[in-house]
């Protein structure tokens, strides 16, 4: 009986070890991969020898063929019937890669339909599947995105490699399995918005509105001059006869927003000069919201006017606004008299947002040139919600979101307020936004398949924390070539999290990195 409890106490022993060995080289692999990191915590070009385009080709599922065709896209309303395609913890946006090895039979079908089918020919839909608890019966998303087959090869054993590519949002109506027991939708196709451009006669064709410090030296120069201006008295009466029908909330909130772009107009001081030498020459083009304010104010003929009009008793000037307050911008003695004020329109501006957002996001990222996607301000919003590392409920919030202007601010409201990356069930911390990593020209955040046929939505990050190895790595099926993949579990609940990817060649950096299954985590805002 001894020898039996000593023999368990020695196997004790030696599990213990076994685990605290694979913590040590998880601490030792971390300790290399700082070294490759700079100051900000960004892996250093110098540092990075691995080939990100390796990534998105998917290589591991050996060779496919082009299908050569392209799908034609569908007017908005348009209503399809469309093999179904359903996945647990993926959301497919517009314009991301969704690789698939379909083993499962009624899948297969599912496939073989959408090639030879002739109204949607290479299409299908794909829906988000989830289950409201662990053993909890499987829901469909009623938002989805058509994906076009743009790679397929069928393998001996019966499955079928394929490379899709998402094209439209659809509401799902109903769904059904066909008598060759292919999952099949009835979709409507959603009727995408055009990017909202705050349009620039909404400032120039409204008269301007002096700014409380200004309306009080307007008043005493009335006084001086004895109301030999008709205009301008028209014009100050026309301003207290419209604050006079406010309440004492609206009229407190409106002369807060005045204050409020006169302190804004404070802070461009240092490009005022600038401003002024270039604000004839913007007056005779087209401008943007995005601009500065000059760019609303005075272009119409109307506005051209008053300014000439109100030229000699200085208001509406940068000399009257020295007057009033200096150092002060040429803006900040008038403001639009629009309903609203400038920054009310800017928020949304689909070009000025999709500018905040490219910002944010180079920032974070550190992608080269997001230039192309800020001309294009729908496929930006698509782009940041395919590759922001957040869970996939979150994600498919983003894609239920009807409204480019809507779906930017979202997305920028999630870039400012995301920090940590913690385990979903124990809530552990895993990670941080700052410890992305980008290993995919696909950005931080990817669809891979594994060998079984699984999809997985992963987040590479270069630092992590409150994880385990389990097993040995493996140098097969790896979605990053030139790396073994290692399977991770959070340390405090024992979940499966991810995998921790090691370099096989000396030279290859970064040496590690990890990658996260969106599924598993929890999103945490500051």
């Amino acid at each position: 009986m001894e020898d039996e409890v000593e023999r368990r106490q020695i196997q004790q022993i030696l599990e213990l070890d076994d685990e605290e060995l694979q913590i040590e080289e998880v601490e030792s692999l971390l300790e290399s991969s700082d070294d490759d990191r700079d100051a900000t915590g960004v892996v250093s070009p110098d540092h990075f020898t691995f080939n990100t385009h390796l990534a998105s080709l998917h290589s591991y599922l050996g060779e496919v063929d082009d299908t050569r065709h392209r799908s034609a896209f569908w007017d908005g309303g348009a209503v399809l019937n469309l093999p179904l395609f359903y996945l647990e913890g993926v959301v497919l946006f517009p314009e991301a890669t969704l690789p698939l090895r379909v083993i499962e039979p009624n899948f297969v079908a599912a496939v073989n339909r959408a090639m030879t089918q002739v109204d949607a020919p290479y299409t299908m839909g794909v829906v988000r599947g989830y289950r409201d608890s662990n053993d909890g019966p499987l829901r469909l998303a009623k938002v989805g995105t058509t994906a076009e087959i743009r790679q397929y090869r069928p393998v001996e054993d019966g499955s079928i490699n394929v490379v899709t590519r998402g094209q439209q949002r659809f509401c799902l109506r109903r769904c059904w399995i066909d008598a060759e027991g292919a999952p099949f939708g009835e979709i409507q196709i959603i009727e995408e918005d055009i990017p909202f451009r705050t349009p620039r006669d909404a400032y120039a064709k409204l008269v301007p509105l002096n700014n409380l410090r200004g309306q009080q030296i307007l008043s005493l120069n009335a006084l001086s001059h004895g109301g030999r201006n008709d205009e301008n008295d028209s014009e100050a009466n026309s301003e207290e006869s419209f604050e006079n029908e406010l309440t004492q909330t609206e009229r407190r909130i409106h002369q807060s927003a005045i204050g409020a772009c006169y302190d804004s107009d404070r802070t461009d001081e240092s490009t005022s000069s600038a401003d002024d030498n270039k604000l004839s020459e913007s007056d005779s083009q087209s401008g943007s919201p995005c601009d500065t304010d000059s760019t609303f104010l005075g272009s119409s003929p109307s506005g051209h006017k008053k300014q000439v009009r109100n030229s000699d008793l200085g208001i509406g000037t940068k000399s009257m606004a020295r007057k009033v307050a200096e150092p002060r911008s040429h803006l900040s003695s008038t403001l639009s008299r629009a309903f609203a004020p400038v920054w009310v329109y800017r928020m949304y501006d689909s070009f000025c947002l999709a500018q905040k957002a490219a910002d944010m996001w180079k920032q974070i990222v550190g992608t080269p040139s997001m230039d192309g996607f800020v001309k294009k301000p729908d496929l930006l919003s698509f782009y940041i919600a395919s590759k922001i590392p957040i869970s996939d409920p979150t994600r498919q919030e983003l894609l239920e979101i009807d409204g480019v202007s809507y779906r930017l601010r979202r997305e920028i409201e999630l870039l400012e307020r995301l920090d940590r990356v913690r385990c979903k069930i124990c809530k552990t911390v895993i990670a941080r936004r700052s410890d992305m990593l980008v290993m995919s020209t696909d950005g931080p955040m990817g669809a891979y398949v594994n060998s079984y046929g699984y999809v997985h939505e992963v987040m590479t990050f270069g630092k992590a924390k409150g994880l385990v190895t389990s097993g040995r790595p493996h140098e097969e099926y790896s979605w990053f070539p030139g790396y073994a993949w290692t399977i991770i579990n959070c340390a405090s609940c024992d979940v499966q999290m991810g995998w921790l990817f090691t370099a096989t060649n000396e030279k290859l950096k970064p040496k590690s990195f990890w990658g996260i299954r969106s599924s598993q985590v929890k999103d945490e805002m500051r």
